[in-house]
This record gives structure tokens, sequence and C-alpha cells, in this order.
């Protein structure tokens, strides 16, 4: 199944390959304060069919691109490498798209992981 979202104002619309099996909740400073609902994917699995507003935040080491609709200031999606080893592996990156804005999803259905990165990193 296909799964559409999009901000606010229509400047980022996107499709998923297939449906998350599960989001992340962080509470590190940025997710806490962008309020992100974190679903993960290979770049592959989406299509970008707009996104003419894209604005960039990086910080720290500037490894990850926070992106944000530049129009409605929705959080939208981010560019990393694949940490699943415990390293980046920039050679598989990740992104990792905001579950808040699946249209007509229902994400209190999918299991949500709740990491401390707060204090993990």
């Amino acid at each position: 199944m296909i799964v559409k979202g999009s901000c606010h104002c229509g400047a980022t619309r996107f499709e998923l390959a297939v449906e998350p099996e599960s989001v992340t909740e962080c509470n590190c400073s940025i997710c806490s304060k962008r309020g992100g609902l974190w679903a993960y994917y290979s770049p592959a699995d989406v299509t970008f069919a707009c996104d003419d507003a894209k604005a960039t935040y990086r910080w720290g080491a500037e490894i990850g691109a926070h992106n944000f609709c530049a129009r409605c200031g929705c959080t939208t999606y981010g560019e990393f490498p694949n940490f699943s080893s415990g390293e980046p592996d920039y050679d598989r990156p990740a992104l990792s798209i905001n579950a808040r804005l699946l249209d007509d999803y229902d994400i209190a259905s999918i299991p949500v992981e709740r990491i401390d990165g707060k204090n993990a990193w």
C-alpha cells in the first residue's frame, strides 16, 4: 500500500512505497523541539512529488540534514547516514520521515519506540 504525506501548505509532498512498521519518538534537544514522530526509510522507498520549499538545518558535526518547509514551517524529513550498526554508513543513507505528515493515515495504530537521545548522545 502506498502511503502519501505532505506538509501543511503542500510544498512538500511525498509517497512511501510501504506503510511504516513502527515510528520513533526521540527526546533529544532537536527532536523534542521539532515534534517529529519518525518513520525510517531507504531513499529508494520514498518518492517526492514536490519539495519546492525545502529548507535545511544542520548542527554540531553537520552529519545530518534536518529538513522543513520554508513556507509553512512543518518539520518534514531528515537525511542521515545509516546508523543501524552503531557507526555512520554513508553508503546506505536513511530518510527519517515525519509520520505526523501522513495523509489520511492512523498513526495511532503504529507501535512507537521511544529512545532516550537526550542522554544517549
